[in-house]
């Protein structure tokens, strides 16, 4: 399905690019991104109503840092730099970018100037809160280039040549923490770059139904890594949509899934008229996991075993020829610099672990969503709550919330102890108020004491956290109450545990998952 109006991120590898497109989407107008590489004539060719230059870890003046074709800025085309993308675009148009002399990361307060379309139904009279971040500065706009808004410590923090409609600014409006952000977006992407909203997710069920349509063959078919969750679940159900009984959905137990988890599984896929091949391949994980205690080691080799799994099941199947995941946005950024050089986290299952020479091509429809995103189309899907509000859950499993080595006795822990997280924050509803709420187990034992006896076990630690898209999350402040039946609950009935923690890091500097 063709867009008649987008917007195009050149990405120069910050870790909120995706936020960029995100934003933009979330205004009904379609965005896509690409790497900051990517040709004159790729940009060209792919037609948008304006471009957006994302922010980056490195700094201009930097020999190897990256660029882009200074020929961009003769398109035509409105052009909004974030950052960095400010930064390289003062310092390409014969402005001056220097280390500052004061460093901003957080928040910062910027002061209007003049009258924008950038600024419509702004006050200049109001200083406005946005979130920075960068330790180099604009000291000189270039030619033809005026300032339209200032910072105590950024004098340049918004430019323009408005005649170009070409626009700078130092803060992130991608953020949450920006206030003015979503509406600053607005502005150039309607008052700017004059967008249509075409954007919704019932046509993006449409594009994406006939896209699998013309992928896969009329003599292939379709196995598809189904795991419960929403995400394989939309996937699952687009691509039954395109190709009908060609799709084989495949729910594989490996031993590390939740207390309950593949029967709950197997009813809801019946209930949605999915004829499931359910494989139990534990023992398999299992002992691929015996010893091993690195967690990237642990992903890589999940993601190994369950492609050996999917692509012996295949073999069953004549005409097999694609395997379907439920791959999103945030796993591949995380994952891979596959558009910038944005800097890997760590490895996802499903994208970093899948070996070299696989032999099943992949289909990931999903693959350019964010959560919320996935969330609206099984809502336009008809999908019932417990799937649309299930809580996001690590495709390795219980293995990465086992802190060291991976036993049966360690997973019998947290799963009961788990079980019993999950138990009451349905009870006090706030299941469905944070992003995940999750146990962990550590790989230490603490003394205690029990019905007058010395006990030496393991420590539980609780993970709750609220997030938007899982690219930053805050840990939640439970109620006391809660905090306090939960604890009391697992000592109480899980043995094997004598302590409850609480984990109250956010993201970052941590991440949500603890491995």
């Amino acid at each position: 399905m063709e867009h008649p109006d987008k917007i195009l991120v050149l990405d120069f590898g910050s870790q909120t690019t995706q936020l960029i497109a995100r934003r933009i989407r979330e205004l009904s107008v379609y965005s896509e991104i690409k790497s900051c590489f990517a040709s004159l004539d790729e940009i060209i060719a792919f037609n948008p109503k304006g471009i957006i230059l994302s922010g980056g870890p490195a700094s201009v003046y930097d020999p190897d840092s990256p660029k882009v074709d200074i020929r961009i800025f003769e398109l035509g085309l409105p052009i909004l730099g974030i950052c960095y993308g400010a930064q390289l675009m003062a310092y390409l148009l014969g402005g001056e970018v220097e280390r500052s002399l004061k460093r901003e990361f957080g928040f910062a307060e910027i002061e209007i100037l003049t009258d924008s379309p950038l600024f419509k139904g702004f006050f200049r009279d109001k200083k406005y809160q946005v979130w920075m971040s960068h330790s180099d500065r604009v000291e000189a706009l270039p030619p033809n280039f005026t300032p339209l808004a200032k910072t105590e410590n950024s004098p340049f923090a918004v430019f323009a040549w408005e005649e170009k409609k070409l626009y700078g600014v130092q803060f992130h409006p991608e953020v949450a923490h920006t206030e003015i952000g979503k509406d600053l977006l607005r502005n150039f992407v309607f008052e700017i770059c004059a967008c249509s909203p075409s954007w919704t997710m019932p046509s993006f069920i449409e594009a994406t139904i006939e896209e699998i349509r013309k992928k896969v063959g009329p003599n292939e078919k379709v196995i598809c890594a189904l795991s419960g969750g929403i995400d394989s679940t939309v996937t699952a159900l687009l691509v039954h949509k395109a190709i009908g009984d060609r799709l084989i959905p495949v729910f594989v137990n490996n031993g590390l899934l939740r207390k309950g988890e593949p029967e709950e599984v197997l009813e809801l896929m019946q209930s949605l008229g999915l004829k499931v091949d359910y494989v139990d391949a534990s023992s398999l994980f299992l002992e691929r996991l015996r010893g091993v205690v690195d967690p990237e080691r642990k992903r890589k080799i999940i993601g190994e075993t369950f492609i050996e799994v999917f692509e012996a099941r295949a073999k069953l199947y004549e005409g097999v020829t694609y395997l379907a995941q439920g791959t999103l946005y945030p796993d591949v950024i995380e994952s891979t610099s596959f558009r910038g050089p944005s800097a890997r986290i760590k490895t996802h299952h499903n994208v970093g672990g899948l070996p070299e020479r696989m032999k099943l091509k992949l289909l990931e429809p999903l693959r350019e969503l964010f959560k919320d995103e996935v969330r609206q189309i099984a809502q336009a899907l008809g999908l019932p709550k417990k799937i649309i509000w299930r809580q996001p859950f690590p495709g390795p499993g219980l293995a990465v919330r086992i802190l060291g080595e991976v036993t049966e006795e360690k997973l019998a822990i947290l799963r009961e102890a788990d079980a019993v997280v999950t138990e009451e924050m349905l009870l006090s509803e706030w299941y469905y108020r944070v992003w995940q709420s999750f146990a962990v187990l550590l790989p230490i034992r603490t003394v205690g004491v029990m019905g007058d006896e010395r006990t030496y076990e393991y420590v539980i630690a609780l993970r709750v956290v609220e997030s938007q898209d899982a690219m930053t999350a805050d840990w939640v402040r439970l109620p006391y109450d809660l905090l306090a039946r939960i604890s009391n609950r697992i000592i109480n009935e899980v043995k094997g545990v004598n302590r409850v923690v609480y984990d109250i890091s956010s993201k970052p500097p941590a991440t949500i998952e603890w491995e």
